[in-house]
């Protein structure tokens, strides 16, 4: 079901780079930022800035995260338009949405989305050294924002093998939301993954996390207060500012390996 992505979202553009001394005209490497609407059974839910790419995994963890579809057997077709500016899931059931949304580059919304969901009592631990490894592993694979210096990345890995998939996009929210999609469409079961993310962890964020069942998280940046307060009520573990082989545990410590 899922569709190979032929987009390149990196543009060339020519600008004017100032020196210190003069100004020199140059040609940089740009992430692409481009609106995106989703419909469901014919019913636009929303439209996403974003970069353009593996929209339908995209798409379909957008609806995971909302609460739309839960279980990939829901989804009778996923398809993205010709000009790469829609896409249409076809689903088993009725979608109901109070009103028509968009999200920006920022990922951020109106009001956070509360979400009524089992506490996670994962038995997954990480040794602090591992913890430390898997974020330089994670950072190496963030290619796009390596040539445009304008995406976030987020990555999917197990305790046992490592980063598994990564995915980047000029807003956060969708990186994940695109992990979301990536492992409903291939039936990965998240209850013994670890996400790692490049940005700042908010309380959306914890949200779609504990949607997917993941008890950890590691970020690059720093959670805020409200999504420390909803990962120790969701038992989620978040490690964050991890950097220059430090790191700050901020719920859920048991499940942090430091000997």
């Amino acid at each position: 079901m899922p569709l190979h992505d032929r987009h390149d979202p990196i543009k060339n553009l020519d600008l004017t780079f100032f020196d210190g001394t003069r100004p020199l005209m140059v040609t940089e490497r740009i992430i692409e930022e481009s609106p995106v609407d989703i419909f469901a059974n014919g019913q636009k839910i929303i439209t996403i800035a974003c970069a353009g790419i593996h929209l339908d995994e995209l798409a379909v963890g957008y609806m995971r995260a909302e609460g739309m579809i839960e279980a990939v057997d829901e989804i009778e077709e996923v398809s993205v338009s010709s000009k790469n500016d829609a896409v249409h899931i076809k689903v088993t059931k009725e979608i109901h949405t109070a009103h028509e949304k968009s999200i920006f580059s920022s990922g951020a919304k109106a009001v956070a989305q509360a979400i009524k969901s089992s506490t996670i009592t994962s038995d997954v631990t990480l040794g602090a050294l591992d913890a430390l490894r898997l974020m330089e592993a994670h950072l190496a694979v963030t290619i796009i924002h390596g040539e445009t210096h304008g995406t976030h990345c987020s990555s999917l890995a197990d305790d046992q093998e490592g980063i598994m998939i990564s995915r980047e996009d000029i807003g956060r929210h969708n990186t994940v939301d695109m992990l979301g999609g990536y492992t409903l469409l291939r039936h990965i079961d998240c209850a013994r993954k670890i996400l790692l993310t490049t940005g700042r962890i908010s309380s959306e964020i914890v949200t779609k996390i504990w949607r997917l069942g993941i008890p950890i998280i590691l970020s690059h940046a720093v959670p805020t207060s409200r999504a420390i307060t909803m990962a120790a009520d969701a038992g989620i573990t978040i490690i964050g500012y991890m950097r220059r082989g430090t790191m700050r545990v901020y719920t859920h410590k048991e499940r942090v390996l430091f000997l």
